[in-house]
């Protein structure tokens, strides 16, 4: 296997498992132990892992993973979110995605919904292109996609053009997935362009929601993108500690776990 090949597939392997040792990817790749640590050196330098004595952990990593990487993170949760999301829509809606893993989840529960065929289909806004790509070749949802700078690690147009783009729209809906909530710091993100278009986009729905799996409760990423007065309601799983709901409520959220 070529280096690039076997870089890849350790991150995948992280993303599945949150760990990994270098016994196993030897025996699974067959490089050689020395080989492999510097494989995971390369990608704790590149930040998309966290060294341990005898391999790496995904969980600690500073950097976010690339969304690829991600994508089979806590997956039964998301999945849970993401179909009690689009039970929020109707037929004939104007939906806002942003980008994320639970928010790329949402869209394919959205398109295994035979009744939007049936009725008037739906629209999407989305700034998040692998979002755009997965629902362009459904006939009932039709996909509008803001302009931008691509972020790469997160496949979302972020820059003044989403701006320009949203604030000549109207939602009925708005679903904003984030790195961290938090009863007192409200939702965050880890990048300020990404939290500037999932701001906006909350302000131009009618109803913003923001979705995020258990694990991020509680956690406070680096920019603020708002609390209760932007997002009425937080949906998450039904893994969230019972406490740390309770504050969201006493704070003005509504909560609803999948």
């Amino acid at each position: 296997m070529k280096r690039a090949a076997r870089l890849n597939a350790i991150l995948d392997l992280l993303a599945a498992d949150g760990e990994v040792n270098v016994d196993e990817l030897v025996e699974r790749f067959g490089a050689s132990a020395a080989t492999t640590r510097r494989d995971l050196d390369s990608l704790a330098e590149q930040r998309l892992l966290t060294r341990t004595h005898g391999g790496a952990v995904a969980h600690s990593v500073a950097y976010e993973l690339p969304i690829r990487y991600k994508s089979h993170q806590r997956s039964h949760e998301k999945e849970s979110i993401a179909l009690a999301a689009a039970a929020l829509v109707a037929p004939g809606m104007v939906v806002g995605l942003s980008g994320g893993t639970t928010t790329t989840a949402i869209a394919a529960a959205l398109a295994a919904r035979d009744d939007l065929a049936a009725g008037t289909g739906i629209t999407v806004v989305t700034n998040a292109v692998n979002i755009a790509a997965q629902l362009a070749t459904r006939p009932d949802i039709k996909v509008v996609v803001t302009g931008g700078v691509i972020h790469s690690r997160s496949y979302e147009l972020v820059g003044p053009f989403v701006e320009q783009l949203l604030r000549g729209v109207r939602l009925d809906i708005a679903f904003i997935g984030v790195n961290g909530m938090d009863a007192a710091a409200g939702a965050t993100t880890q990048d300020e362009r990404e939290a500037a278009v999932n701001r906006m986009m909350a302000e131009r729905a009618r109803r913003a929601v923001v979705v995020t799996d258990s694990s991020k409760i509680g956690t406070v990423a680096f920019a603020a993108v708002g609390g209760p007065e932007l997002f009425p309601l937080l949906l998450t799983d039904g893994g969230a500690d019972a406490a740390a709901l309770a504050a969201f409520r006493d704070a003005g959220y509504e909560v609803l776990t999948a």
